[in-house]
């Protein structure tokens, strides 16, 4: 039988996680600081996909995930930044689990997707809360109460949930005038296993949305940052999306240093698959 997975953050790790997050010290597990830990988790660790541009090897145990989110100056996608977050609540003394989704947006509503999102569900006070900080352009800024059907309100956009029968959800976000779908998900328990096997097919399986695909997504106060391979914008709240498109590779490259703050692996290899990405 494999040993099972590690799920403690060491000591060390622990603290650099909370000092990359504002905290000198653990925070008291309530409301107000699961609200404060998502907004500032989406501004600090960015959604981004490199390695599945490199057809590189993305695992999911802890201690890789600490070394590319925390000493390697990387992001990652919801596998990771969630599986990590997750670690983090549940030490912090949340009562915290994980969940799956199937992603809805840009596509029908009444598509049966893969499970391949990741999500944290949370109880406070006999209250329970979906936290996501992996979900790319889109990211709740802001834990959404799991039992409220009407408009919540985040640092961002506002959310809702839907019921969709006894366990099941549908997320959606008010985007301009318009609320989209953004995925569904249901309450069923998930094994580490689980979360192997849907990080596998986004990250190696050749009709993965996410394959041979840069997307890199980062929020901060009023705005989000969005890289769609080669197109670049900032969406200001309540103001039209700036746009532009990069020339070439190296202004990719810059974009991902100087606007998302990301510690690039070897650049030679990441040049040639975005020039690659851009003559498919």
């Amino acid at each position: 039988m494999p040993p099972l997975p590690e799920t403690v953050l060491p000591q060390d790790d622990l603290q650099l996680y909370l000092s990359r997050l504002g905290y000198a010290h653990a925070p008291a597990p309530s409301l107000q600081t699961l609200r404060e830990l998502q907004r500032r988790h989406s501004a600090e660790f960015v959604f981004e996909t490199v390695a599945n541009l490199l057809h590189a090897p993305i695992p999911i145990d802890l201690p890789s995930l600490r070394r590319k989110l925390l000493h390697d100056g990387r992001g990652g996608y919801c596998y990771e930044l969630n599986g990590l977050f997750l670690a983090l609540l549940q030490q912090l003394g949340f009562r915290a689990s994980g969940l799956t989704g199937r992603v809805l947006m840009g596509g029908p509503e009444d598509a049966v997707t893969a499970r391949t999102h990741m999500v944290a569900l949370v109880e406070i006070d006999g209250e329970r809360y979906v936290a996501d900080v992996g979900f790319g352009g889109m990211v709740p800024t802001g834990p959404l109460r799991l039992d409220e059907t009407g408009e919540q309100a985040t640092p961002h956009e506002p959310y809702r949930l839907e019921r969709r029968g006894a366990d099941r959800y549908l997320l959606r976000a008010r985007v301009g005038e318009e609320w989209r779908a953004m995925y569904v998900f249901d309450l069923a328990p998930q094994e580490y296993i689980d979360y192997v096997v849907g990080n596998w097919y986004v990250s190696a399986h050749p009709q993965s949305p996410f394959r041979d695909q840069l997307f890199v997504a980062r929020t901060g106060p009023g705005w989000r940052k969005t890289l769609n391979n080669g197109s670049y914008a900032i969406h200001r709240l309540g103001q039209p999306s700036e746009r532009r498109e990069l020339a070439g590779a190296d202004e990719v490259i810059a974009v991902l240093r100087e606007e998302f703050g990301l510690r690039l692996p070897d650049e030679t290899a990441l040049r040639a698959a975005i020039e690659r990405r851009a003559a498919a």
